[in-house]
C-alpha cells in the first residue's frame, strides 16, 4: 500500500511541485490548499505524514499542527517554513511538530526528510526493534515509550514522535556523550549540519518535561563544546 502525505500550502506552484516529485517516487499525495481544508483532509485520510506550510488562509500551519496533536500524537508532522524566520521553527516545535524545512528547499532534501518522517513515524506506531526497553524510570519521572506518555511526579505530559525517539536513543547510551551530528544521523535520519539547532530546541523540550528545573538539568546534561549527555546518576 502506498504511503499517504498530506501536503498543505496555499502557494500553488509549490503545492503542485511538491505533489508531483512525491508521486513521482511512490508517494499517495493528498493536496490542501489551506488549512482548514488540511485538517478536513487529514481527519477523513489519516495519512502517514503531514507537510504544512506555515502561513496559510482560514487556518494557519500552527492551528493545523495544534489539532492534529491533540487528535494523534504520532503522525508526523513536518513544517515549511520561511527562510530566517526561526520563531517559526520553534513554535512549530513546541506545538509538536516533529521537523521543518526551511524555503526555498532543494528535492533532495525535502526527499530525505520525508523518508526520515516515515520511518520515525513507523517507529512511534510501535514498530520498534525487538529488545528495546518500552518503560524508562530515572528519579521521579516514568516514561512509557510505547504510548509516549510519562510523568514528572504528580505532572503528566506526552511526547511528540521525536521527543520519545530522542530520549528513547539517550537512554539506550546513558552516560556517553552524543554529538549533535550523530542525533541528526539516528533519530533524524539525516546528516545535514546546518540543521544541529533543532537538537537544541528539541533537548529544551524535553528538559521542560522531564527536568524538576529545566534551567538546571540534572538528568540531561550539556557536555559543552561536545554535544549533550544523559545521566540517572547510576551509570
Amino acid at each position: 500500500m502506498k504511503e499517504r502525505i498530506l501536503v498543505a500550502e496555499d502557494d500553488r506552484a509549490i503545492l503542485t511541485g511538491v505533489a508531483d516529485l512525491l508521486e513521482s517516487e511512490g508517494y499517495e499525495v493528498i493536496p490542501a490548499g489551506n488549512g482548514a481544508e488540511a485538517l478536513e483532509l487529514f481527519r477523513r485520510n489519516s495519512p502517514d505524514l503531514v507537510l504544512l506550510d506555515v502561513m496559510m488562509p482560514k487556518m494557519s500551519g500552527y492551528d493545523v499542527c495544534r489539532a492534529i496533536r491533540g487528535e494523534n500524537a504520532v503522525v508526523p508532522v513536518v513544517m515549511l517554513t520561511a527562510k530566517g524566520q526561526e520563531v517559526d521553527r520553534v513554535v512549530g516545535l513546541e506545538l509538536g511538530a516533529d521537523d521543518y524545512i526551511v524555503k526555498p528547499f532543494g528535492m533532495a532534501e525535502l526527499l530525505a526528510r520525508v523518508r526520515a518522517a516515515l520511518r520515525r513515524g513507523a517507529l512511534a506506531a510501535g514498530t520498534q526493534g525487538a529488545g528495546e526497553e518500552s518503560r524508562l524510570a530515572f528519579g521521579n519521572v516514568q516514561v512509557d515509550f510505547g504510548a509516549m506518555t510519562g510523568s514528572r511526579g504528580d505532572v503528566s505530559f506526552s511526547l511528540t514522535p521525536r521527543e520519545n525517539a530522542l530520549l528513547r536513543f539517550f537512554a539506550g547510551r546513558e552516560g556517553k556523550v552524543l554529538t549533535r551530528d550523530l542525533l541528526l544521523e539516528e533519530v533524524w535520519g539525516i546528516d545535514c549540519d546546518v540543521t544541529t539547532r533543532t537538537v537544541d530546541q528539541h533537548v529544551v523540550r524535553l528538559r521542560q518535561k522531564i527536568e524538576d528545573d529545566p534551567s538546571k538539568p540534572v538528568y540531561l546534561l550539556t557536555a559543552h563544546g561536545a554535544g549533550y549527555r544523559f545521566s540517572t546518576g547510576k551509570e
